[in-house]
């Protein structure tokens, strides 16, 4: 069963959603060059699925700056109230990854910061989710941790949930779903520390 700090997640990025835009509005775009990578593997113009998008910056907004039209995806009402604010020719819907069923292929799917909030079976499952929203050739783009285990970070002052598979099982879900691996860095030091995945539906 999920710990009550992952059950946690939604309401705390509701709750925290102005805290949260303000801190990442000082960090910068720190993820330009995987962007960059990322929209290599795109056609001109392809559309882009923002998993857990947050207030679209700087992420998003870099991406639709190029000329990609983006649909974001995020739990939080008032992180997707932000995006239909500042970027209205788009589309943002607030809805929970794990249930998500748009009937709609993209180019480009991005779960940057928020897939690593679900715990393990909800990680497993969502490699479907990833692969019924890919077009043919689609790139995909994640975060993880570096191993097999859990965190517990903070959040203005609240535990803020993190989970991260094995690698050799990401490799396994990934292929699984008819992925191959481009890239994958384990904490980045040129991206935060981040560890990273950049696949290619085959």
């Amino acid at each position: 069963m999920p710990s009550e700090e992952a059950a946690g997640i939604i309401d705390l990025y509701q709750r925290k959603a102005l805290d949260w835009i303000e801190g990442r509005a000082r960090i910068g775009l720190f993820e330009k060059p995987w962007l960059d990578r990322f929209r290599a593997l795109l056609p001109p113009a392809g559309p882009i699925l923002d998993l857990g998008c947050g207030s679209a910056e700087p992420m998003a907004a870099y991406l639709i700056e190029l000329g990609y039209p983006v649909v974001g995806v995020d739990s939080s009402p008032a992180m997707i109230d932000v995006c239909w604010r500042h970027f209205s020719r788009h589309e943002w819907i607030v809805a929970d990854m794990r249930k998500l069923a748009l009937r709609r292929r993209f180019s480009g799917i991005l779960a940057w910061d928020s897939f690593f909030h679900l715990c393990h079976d909800d990680q497993r499952n969502m490699f479907p989710v990833f692969r019924e929203h890919a077009a043919p050739e689609a790139a995909l783009m994640f975060t993880s941790g570096p191993a097999h285990g859990e965190a517990i970070g903070n959040f203005g002052g609240e535990p803020l949930y993190h989970a991260s598979l094995d690698p050799a099982e990401y490799r396994s879900l990934l292929d699984q779903n008819g992925f191959r691996v481009v890239s994958h860095v384990v904490e980045d030091p040129d991206c935060g520390g981040h560890t990273i995945w950049l696949a290619q539906l085959i």
